[in-house]
């Protein structure tokens, strides 16, 4: 296996820790520490208990991950309207 070959897993939130990490769990119901990725960080994507995500793992360390994807849920609109800027 390559050092660049990932394992993609989808995941549920369960927690959200100091630092800027989350407690995830995987679908195939192990526990994981993740960590935002920086492009969600960058766009200000933000994740709350409950989301679905998508963790980025290396096979080396299959303690911890990288979430890269946030699935949108249904009925979420984009965040509260602001007022027009002045």
């Amino acid at each position: 296996m390559a050092k660049e070959e990932l394992l993609s897993l989808d995941g549920q939130i369960e927690d959200i820790l100091p630092d800027g990490r989350f407690r995830v769990r995987l679908e195939n119901d192990h526990q994981i520490i993740a960590y935002t990725a920086g492009k969600m960080r960058r766009h200000r994507i933000r994740s709350v208990v409950g989301d679905r995500v998508i963790v980025e793992m290396t096979p080396y360390d299959l303690e911890k991950g990288r979430i890269i994807f946030r699935e949108r849920t249904a009925g979420g609109g984009s965040g509260p309207r602001r007022g027009p800027r002045r």
